[in-house]
């Protein structure tokens, strides 16, 4: 049987620079303690707060860059299982349309780096960014695409794509007009 697990909702941001190159925060605190990580964070459900609305303050509160709704891309979702044989995770990936300028002065979540995406794959990441989180990222940033992990660190991982949009979205169903 298994122990019942609390159901955490959050979204992660992937940035980038002028020069293309990712944001990525070295976390100081669980999870992914000591992992180089995309910025982000929990929703405030207590207030209703979307994916959208988060992932604008999250980026805010932790970079200094101020983005609107509209500057970001919902390129993804994944729900994990057992993340780390704890929580349940329901995560919404974020592609940040607008760059930013420069890096974030260090703060008490971690500090703050650049990395082309060949660099990320040498840096200490977490297991499920490595095997997951970046081919995804890769794959489907432009698009968009439904996944659940079951991340239970007592058998391999395993990932199930539930939908894909493998096209662009054509601009008519991207319009906050229609």
């Amino acid at each position: 049987m298994n122990p019942s697990r609390s159901y955490k909702i959050a979204v992660l941001v992937f940035i980038k620079n002028d020069n293309g190159e990712h944001l990525l925060m070295l976390r100081a605190k669980p999870p992914n303690l000591g992992a180089w990580s995309p910025i982000g964070g929990k929703l405030e459900t207590s207030t209703g707060e979307s994916p959208f609305e988060c992932a604008a303050r999250e980026t805010a509160e932790e970079t200094g860059h101020i983005v609107t709704p509209e500057d970001l891309h919902l390129f993804g979702m994944i729900a994990e299982k057992a993340y780390e044989g704890d929580a349940h995770w329901l995560l919404f990936l974020f592609a940040c349309k607008r760059p930013i300028a420069a890096l974030p002065p260090p703060m008490a979540e971690g500090r703050f780096g650049f990395f082309s995406r060949a660099a990320v794959d040498a840096l200490p990441l977490p297991a499920t960014d490595r095997s997951a989180l970046w081919p995804i990222y890769d794959q489907h940033h432009e698009h968009f695409v439904a996944l659940r992990a079951d991340c239970d660190p007592t058998t391999p991982l395993q990932i199930t794509i539930e939908q894909i949009t493998p096209d662009p979205l054509p601009p008519r169903i991207r319009s906050n007009n229609t």
